[in-house]
Order: structure tokens, then C-alpha cells, then sequence
């Protein structure tokens, strides 16, 4: 039986669901790549309710090897529950986290502590070659383009599921909900340093992106993170710079129809134009009030927001 003699500088986090035919070997190969890099490290599992075995596999693990602990959810709860809970109950200051959906391989995690350890805050691992279906290949290529263009990032995998972090940078970085896919916009939002590594994607099952709702429900989220990142302090730019091209444009419809009625060049009434011209006015009159809405909210709550993140502190 192995035992801990000092804290784990590391915790590899990995989220698993219904692995049993599996995640004995995830555990090995796991904790044989960490060992290499001579760093104390636990591996901690958070079983997503499973409903096979894994969970009694993972136990019979933790007994024997004192560096894993085991989570066991109540119900199926997702990836940013794992994390949450992961880092709650974990030690490390360095945070690897795995996702047992993307299969990578575990021998190549080294790789993301180095980048660690070089200077960068946050590192991504780049699924390189993908093993996974060509439709879901394609559709992952056009997000990330997506996304690394909104979001001025420059990520070749941002949805990956693996990656490897500081505890205070975690414990920066707001994310709730779908966010989770966001996390490395969210951490260069907050100023930190981004990486990305290639890591091997081993051969294996993998679900398939086929229902028009996932489509378009990333790409809300992709509108979402977009807003958050660029005009979460400042609703008004967003809003108001779109209601007022609505305004301007049915305002000038307005004229246009006012004019061409006074010099009683033909009626107006029933036009298209002229329902149009007043729609535009109307919404754009709306978004610069909700825009201004927003402003009042960030105003009343501006001495418990904090827009900065200080580095270091150097006392001379």
C-alpha cells in the first residue's frame, strides 16, 4: 500500500461515466505518466453516477493506492460539477483536469505541466491526431475558427476537455453553466497567459453531434461569451450601438415618407415602408433602453465588481 508522506503539489481531476471496461487502465497509465514528473500528485475521480461498475473498480483503487480519492455524484450533474467538486476537495496548486468523454492518451499529460512550468497560466491540450467522426471534426474546426475570432484567442481545440491550471486561476475565472466550454476565454479575459499542447487522441467510441438543438444552442453560447467577454461592463456600447443603426434607419424611412406625402407625390398608407420604418424605430428605441437598464444594474452593484487582477505585489 502506498502511501503520501507530504501534500500532492499536483491533482489530476478525472470526470468518468460508465468507464468499468476502462478506467483501471486510465488509472494506470495515468498515474504511471504523472509519476515521471517527479512531482507528488493525487488523482482524484469524480464518478458522474454511473450506473455500471466503475465506482466499485475506482474503490477498490483507492484502497489500495492512497493517492486516489473517489467522488461519487448523487445524479448526473456534467463536467463543471466535476471540476467544481474536484477542485473543492483537492490539493494541488497545479490542476490537471480530464475529461473521460475526449479518450486521450495519459502519457502525453507531462506535456501540459511543462507548458505549466514554462510560464503559461492556462494550457489547453490540442486532440491531435482526432479519432472521433468527421462530422464531429468539422463542426469543432468551425467553432473553434468561431470562437478564436469573436474572442481574439488563438486556440486550435477550445473545447477539448483537458487541461491543466493553477488553483488561483480557477478560483478567478467566473463560469457557470455552458461556460465550462469556455473556460481559456474566460481566463484570457481575466488576463492570464494561454498554452496549447498536442495530445494524442486514442481510438474509441465517441458520441456524435447529430441534433440541430446542440448547433444552436453553442452557438447562443458562443453570442453569450462573445457579450461577457467584450461588453459585460459596459451594456450600453452593445445595445445602444445596435439600437441606434435601428433608429437612424427607420427614422430615415420616416422622413423619407414624410417628405414624399407632404410634396403629395402618393399615399403612404398600407406601404410595407412604413411599417418597417416604425418596427426599426420601435426596436431600436428598446435596445438603447435596455442598454440603459444595464448600465443602472452595473452602476448600482460598480463597488462590488472588481475589472482588475493583480499579479504580483512588490513591496520595495
Amino acid at each position: 500500500m502506498k502511501d503520501i508522506k507530504k501534500e500532492p503539489s499536483v491533482t489530476v481531476v478525472v470526470s468518468v461515466f460508465n468507464f468499468a471496461d476502462s478506467v483501471a487502465e486510465l488509472y494506470q497509465s495515468t498515474i504511471q505518466s504523472m509519476e515521471k514528473t517527479g512531482k507528488t500528485v493525487e488523482l482524484l475521480f469524480v464518478d458522474d453516477a454511473s450506473t455500471d461498475t466503475t465506482c466499485q473498480i475506482l474503490s477498490n483503487i483507492a484502497e489500495k493506492d492512497k493517492r486516489v480519492r473517489v467522488l461519487r455524484m448523487r445524479s448526473q450533474f456534467g463536467e463543471l460539477a466535476a471540476l467544481e467538486a474536484g477542485l473543492k476537495h483537492s490539493q494541488g496548486e497545479q490542476i490537471v483536469f480530464i475529461s473521460g468523454r475526449v479518450r486521450i492518451n495519459p502519457a502525453e499529460l507531462p506535456k501540459l505541466l511543462e507548458a505549466l512550468d514554462a510560464g503559461k497560466d492556462f494550457v489547453m491540450a490540442w486532440r491531435y491526431p482526432r479519432r472521433d467522426s468527421l462530422l464531429n471534426r468539422w463542426i469543432s474546426s468551425f467553432f473553434n475558427r468561431l470562437v478564436s475570432k469573436l474572442c481574439k484567442i488563438k486556440l486550435n481545440d477550445v473545447n477539448s476537455g483537458v487541461f491543466a491550471t493553477y488553483r488561483h486561476v480557477l478560483e478567478k475565472v467566473t463560469i457557470y453553466g455552458d461556460l465550462y466550454n469556455f473556460m481559456p476565454v474566460m481566463a484570457a479575459q481575466q488576463g492570464y497567459q494561454l498554452g496549447e499542447v498536442k495530445i494524442e487522441q486514442l481510438p474509441g467510441s465517441f458520441r456524435v453531434s447529430k441534433y440541430p438543438r446542440e448547433y444552436m444552442q453553442r452557438f447562443l453560447d458562443i453570442i453569450s461569451v462573445f457579450f461577457l467577454t467584450r461588453y459585460s461592463k459596459k451594456p450600453i456600447h452593445f445595445m445602444g450601438l445596435l439600437g441606434t443603426v435601428f433608429f437612424l434607419a427607420g427614422l430615415v424611412i420616416e422622413i423619407y415618407l414624410f417628405i414624399y406625402r407632404i410634396l403629395q407625390i402618393g399615399p403612404i398608407a398600407g406601404r410595407p415602408l412604413l411599417i418597417l420604418g416604425a418596427l426599426l424605430l420601435v426596436i431600436g428605441i428598446q435596445m438603447i433602453s435596455i442598454g440603459l437598464l444595464g448600465e443602472m444594474i452595473i452602476f448600482t452593484h460598480a463597488g462590488d465588481i472588481e475589472e482588475y487582477n493583480i499579479e504580483e505585489i512588490i513591496n520595495g
